[in-house]
């Protein structure tokens, strides 16, 4: 037994003397113990996960922006998933009876292949949105107009590509009815059957609707219309419409497509 107790104790004293020999080699090369015996990271490239989805923006409501017609009966949610709160119902009709479209804010497509859009919506609010599956939509369609409502300065301007192409004095809403301010969308364009009457021979309607009531039938939607009128403009003097000269109207109906993006200053 005490032959084997020297043998290890011979043993320690060795490897004791090993490591005080390891130690001293290190400090001369200049390296520090502690620093020899961290695991060194590894030298390889990094993989990163692939993201959940990637966005795409397709609208920058200035100079390029989509819109598509809806082409079936379909819930607009708050996110972009089947579990999202119901934002709003949508037909493919709108209340005068022409194709309902939305203005394409983005594209959300997922790992899986899945596809959701962010739209404007045509309800009440202030330039509401909600997301739609990409199905729903037709085809993806580009304006490169931009209209511009001051209320302040009662004028309207319309820009191509970010160059003015048209403007004119207007009336808005008067206090009780009046324009909602916020971000819209020219939901349809209309020929008025009475080009003599209060809303001259051509029409717009928006995506926005009055918060009270406009003189525009279908529930309160707020249009861009001519005038019987034209003495009273410029001013506070409608239900919330915004109302233009019939020749300022006239060339506006000719240039400004639907789908075009408005602010309501």
């Amino acid at each position: 037994m005490r032959e084997l107790d020297s043998i290890q104790m011979s043993q320690v004293r060795n490897t004791a003397i090993a490591a005080v020999a390891a130690a001293f080699l290190l400090l001369a090369l200049g390296v520090s113990p502690a620093a020899a015996a961290e695991p060194t990271a590894p030298t390889g490239p990094v993989t990163e996960p692939a993201p959940e989805y990637v966005d795409t923006e397709l609208s920058d409501e200035q100079t390029l922006s989509r819109w598509a017609f809806v082409t079936r009966k379909a819930i607009a949610r708050s996110e972009p998933k089947n579990g999202g709160r119901k934002v709003r119902k949508l037909t493919t009709r709108t209340p005068d009876g022409t194709h309902e479209l939305v203005l394409v804010l983005k594209e959300r497509t997922y790992q899986d292949g899945s596809k959701w859009v962010q739209v404007r919506l045509p309800m009440r609010g202030s330039g509401r949105t909600g997301w739609l599956r990409r199905g729903i939509l037709g085809s993806y369609r580009s304006v490169r107009t931009h209209l511009v409502i001051s209320r302040n300065r009662f004028r309207a301007t319309l820009y191509r590509s970010g160059k003015t192409v048209w403007s004119a004095r207007i009336g808005i809403g008067k206090k009780g009815t009046v324009t909602p301010a916020g971000n819209f969308y020219i939901r349809n364009k209309l020929i008025v059957s009475r080009p003599g009457g209060p809303y001259g021979p051509y029409a717009m309607g928006l995506s926005a609707y009055s918060p009270s009531l406009s003189d525009w039938p279908g529930g309160g939607i707020i249009g861009i219309h001519g005038t019987n009128q034209p003495g009273i403009l410029p001013g506070r003097v409608s239900h919330g419409c915004i109302r233009v000269k019939n020749s300022k109207i006239r060339k506006l109906y000719r240039i400004m497509p639907p789908g075009t993006p408005v602010t309501v200053e």
